[in-house]
């Protein structure tokens, strides 16, 4: 079965029949074809393997999950595919990432959902743990959903994004995180995350060493 789906997420990808002078990816996903512009300089401009999970699991759960005037966040959104699907579904999305990703995440959502969604998609920055009060106050910023693909991977961030977590998560929210599991020190976070919030696997994908969890903050509504 996980090879069988596996090889049904991977079907999602194409790509274009010839070059052209600007290198992109393809993706169908939410009925719609999806041209992702990457890059190969930094981790966060490449789509990876668990962003096209999410995306499945976003699409192929969609009565489940219903994302129509949903607000959706999407934390280190690197190429904004993901952000892209939830908008198609009918989110209110905001895409954040670092200050140096966001033109080209910007780009990709622009350009991919145009006249396409109900809500215009936003991009914002985002970086983990820094300033969050002051660019999402707890007071006014209310998100249904927090989104995150492979935000857990070698680098030295992992208590601010834990931070960030918490900071933007509500009782009521419901967090949507696909981890490629890697290195013992990167997947000890799973453990630490688990101090903050309750986690269930919803899918599991041995073959692809991804797993993707539902969590909500520990006492939260279920």
């Amino acid at each position: 079965e996980d090879e069988q789906i596996v090889a049904e997420i991977m079907r999602r990808r194409f790509f274009p029949a010839f070059l052209t002078y600007k290198a992109w990816e393809g993706f169908h996903f939410a009925g719609h074809e999806i041209r992702i512009t990457e890059a190969t300089d930094c981790y966060g401009a490449v789509v990876w393997p668990s962003a096209l999970v999410l995306c499945y699991f976003l699409e192929t759960n969609s009565k489940q999950y219903n994302l129509v005037d949903k607000n959706v966040i999407e934390i280190g959104a690197g190429t904004g595919l993901v952000s892209i699907v939830a908008s198609l579904l009918g989110a209110l999305v905001t895409a954040t990432d670092l200050p140096e990703l966001l033109g080209n995440l910007q780009h990709n959502v622009l350009q991919n959902t145009k006249l396409k969604c109900k809500h215009k998609p936003r991009v914002k920055e985002l970086s983990w743990g820094i300033d969050l009060e002051k660019n999402f106050p707890r007071s006014s910023c209310h998100f249904d959903y927090i989104m995150a693909a492979d935000v857990v991977y070698n680098h030295p961030f992992l208590d601010e994004l834990l931070l960030t977590f918490d900071h933007l998560c509500k009782n009521d929210t419901v967090i949507l995180w696909a981890m490629k599991f890697r290195l013992d020190e990167e997947n000890q976070f799973v453990g630490r995350f688990q101090t903050l919030f309750d986690l269930e696997v919803i899918s599991n994908f041995p073959s692809l060493n991804i797993t993707l969890y539902k969590a909500m903050r520990k006492g939260g509504m279920k």
